[in-house]
């Protein structure tokens, strides 16, 4: 069942972006889509670039599995537009949307990531009003570099996330617990290697598969 979110339009994501030193969008569609099969989106950023060939595998002649990841933060207004033109570009209708956002936009405080995460989730939801919606949280880190990412600020994040979508009755894809019980399968100080993406990639698939069974 798809979920009404409400925005707080004090903070609609209208400030000005703070840019990396280096920005980038992935966004990649099924070579052949087949309209019989319901289409399902990941959102997210290079950890999920990461795990989307497995979730692909995992879902193949069960969904059309498409993929928008970029180094955009919540608290960035270019985040809000970029969803908007990417969605304008595929023009199919979502069944499920498994979003995660937070490993990027250190210079944004957690309490900017709280106040935008509201408009965050209304642009989700406006791209995908019909969807089942599956939030999956930010992974940890294997070496810390403050400002960030640090592994207490993940955590943060995450549970103002966590605030937010149990609110909305979203289900949790806890990705975070989940590769704390793999730390030997870092590829580098942030991202997992091929066995990681695979270990992440089977359980996003699970959730996806549940969600979609129960429409």
């Amino acid at each position: 069942m798809a979920a009404t979110f409400l925005v707080n339009r004090a903070h609609a994501q209208d400030r000005a972006s703070r840019p990396e030193e280096i920005e980038w969008t992935w966004e990649v569609r099924p070579a052949h889509v087949d309209a019989k099969l319901p289409n399902v989106l990941l959102v997210g950023d290079s950890i999920t670039r990461n795990y989307y060939p497995e979730v692909k595998r995992q879902l193949a002649k069960i969904a059309n599995v498409y993929l928008f990841a970029a180094s955009t933060s919540v608290g960035d207004p270019r985040l809000l537009h970029q969803l908007a033109e990417f969605s304008k570009m595929e023009a199919v209708p979502f069944n499920v949307v498994h979003f995660n956002n937070g490993m990027h936009g250190w210079t944004y405080s957690e309490e900017e990531y709280r106040a935008a995460f509201p408009s965050y989730l209304h642009a989700l939801h406006k791209i995908a009003p019909k969807a089942s919606f599956i939030w999956a949280a930010i992974t940890p880190v294997k070496v810390e570099d403050t400002p960030g990412p640090t592994n207490a600020r993940i955590e943060a994040r995450n549970r103002i996330a966590q605030s937010f979508v149990s609110h909305a009755g979203i289900p949790l894809d806890d990705q975070y617990a989940l590769m704390t019980q793999h730390a030997d399968l870092y590829e580098d100080h942030v991202h997992f290697n091929a066995a990681g993406a695979i270990v992440q990639g089977q359980q996003v698939a699970q959730f996806i598969r549940s969600s979609l069974s129960g429409r």
